[in-house]
């Protein structure tokens, strides 16, 4: 642990144990003004350590000294200078996350494809044109589901280091999705499939999320998919008399669906 993050911890402890001690006392003007420096100080605590974290120093010291200075309106230094510092900061700050993201892509992109590799030669995967790769479990025997169908399935979606990022299990109404709202390659894996049928999709990143990842999938990740395709239908198949959908069905914004996992 950093000299800074120690830094921080003992002033939280600090605010804490005063906070515990005279709260019951403040007026509610004071509690707003107090919450106003109290939200101040965790923005500029998380933003201190995320900048220590990536290899730039923060002097706290200094942080209070100016922010102290701006509220009884002077500085110890000009507009410009301040700019100048700011500016000369956000560079060091830019430069230093690129290289990590950097980092991390290469990273994810090695083992995503050491993984493609080492999966392509087990019995019973099937890779196709695109880079996907598709492993039968259970065949079924219903509907095959097209572009514009709705389908109810059970899926559960890791990493390739086997950390799980999404599930479906649990929910209390069953999950129901427009193919054509979902990742290039899942849409694909779900068109090798009919009603019924179990499979593991292996899709590469440049069928899923690309080099930029989204949410909880990092930049340049396969995924790795199980999936139970329930149900196929065909729009608009179970409007009720009143015309609307049942609970479950994908909620449409404009003309688009609403995107949940694995949505693209």
């Amino acid at each position: 642990m950093s000299i800074f993050t120690k830094s921080i911890l003992s002033a939280v402890l600090a605010v804490a144990f005063v906070g515990t001690a005279v709260s019951q006392e403040f007026s509610q003007d004071a509690k707003e003004s107090y919450s106003l420096g109290a939200s101040l100080g965790n923005y500029l605590s998380s933003q201190a350590y995320k900048q220590s974290e990536l290899g730039v120093p923060v002097n706290m010291d200094q942080v209070m000294e100016g922010l102290t200075d701006a509220l009884k309106n002077k500085s110890k230094l000009t507009e410009e200078e301040i700019i100048a510092a700011l500016n000369t900061r956000a560079e060091k700050l830019n430069k230093l996350h690129e290289a990590r993201v950097k980092q991390v892509k290469e990273k994810n992109k090695a083992e995503s494809e050491a993984y493609l590799a080492k999966n392509k030669a087990r019995k019973g995967v099937k890779q196709l044109e695109s880079g996907l790769q598709y492993e039968e479990l259970q065949a079924g025997t219903g509907a095959a589901p097209k572009e514009e169908d709705i389908v109810t399935m059970d899926y559960v979606g890791k990493l390739v280091d086997g950390t799980p990022f999404t599930n479906s299990e649990g929910k209390t109404v069953e999950e129901k999705d427009v193919v054509m709202t979902l990742i290039p390659g899942f849409k694909e894996g779900l068109y090798q499939m009919k009603e019924g049928g179990k499979a593991i999709f292996v899709i590469p990143a440049s069928l899923a999320y690309g080099e930029e990842g989204a949410g909880p999938v990092p930049p340049e990740s396969a995924l790795i998919f199980e999936v139970t395709l329930k149900k196929v239908e065909k729009p608009g198949a179970n409007k009720s008399a009143d015309g609307q959908l049942p609970a479950g069905h994908p909620k449409v914004e404009g003309n688009r669906p609403k995107m949940a996992w694995p949505h693209g």
